[in-house]
């Protein structure tokens, strides 16, 4: 069975990832093999933060596993110009929460008409030294307020993909992932290590 490190401890992408991926890929987070420490995340593109992410990572695990890999998610907000983009994570500050870069975003789309938004997300998989990127992409709308059954994480409850009438916090995690961003570029990954 093939063993690869996802380069993070965020328990919702790990499980996304995990299901995505299937039974026959072994995907074990930081915490799990132990690996502790701050991850340079300071590119100015997702590709870059994904690239630098499973190089930091790479560099210090490659005898524990066949791959590392790593992604960066941006949130790009037409009526904002692109942000809050490759700072999504930190939109509200560096120790924000979830909520709080929310109630940011809701604050600066205030009174705008406009309120279309993409989700990307750029997977880095570096093999033998090797990276390789899978990118997904799915367009949408941010809602004026939260729409949350409980699930789903970041912008999860004010993002809603075209031609659906719910958020993405609102759908159970099997349609998500089928039709994410991440999802989109996860399948991607699997398509590749399946061959």
């Amino acid at each position: 069975m093939k063993r690869l490190i996802f380069a993070t401890n965020n328990k919702h992408k790990l499980a996304e990832v995990r299901a995505a991926l299937g039974e026959n890929i072994e995907v074990v987070s930081l915490a799990d093999i132990g690996l502790e420490g701050d991850i340079p995340e300071t590119a100015d593109t997702l590709q870059g933060n994904a690239l630098q992410k499973a190089e930091w990572v790479w560099e210090r695990m490659k005898c524990k596993a066949d791959g590392v890999f790593a992604d960066d998610t941006g949130l790009e907000v037409e009526a904002l110009g692109g942000a809050p983009g490759v700072y999504s994570a930190r939109y509200a500050g560096e120790h924000c929460s979830f909520d709080d870069n929310i109630d940011k975003l809701l604050a600066a789309l205030d009174g705008k008409e406009n309120r279309r938004a993409d989700f990307r997300t750029v997977i880095c998989l570096i093999e033998n030294g090797e990276p390789r990127y899978f990118e997904g992409r799915v367009d949408g709308q941010i809602l004026t307020e939260r729409h949350t059954n409980g699930e789903g994480f970041g912008y999860d409850p004010v993002f809603m993909p075209d031609r659906f009438a719910v958020s993405f916090a609102e759908m159970p995690l099997d349609v998500k992932n089928r039709i994410s961003h991440r999802g989109l570029a996860v399948k991607k990954l699997a398509e590749y290590l399946s061959k």
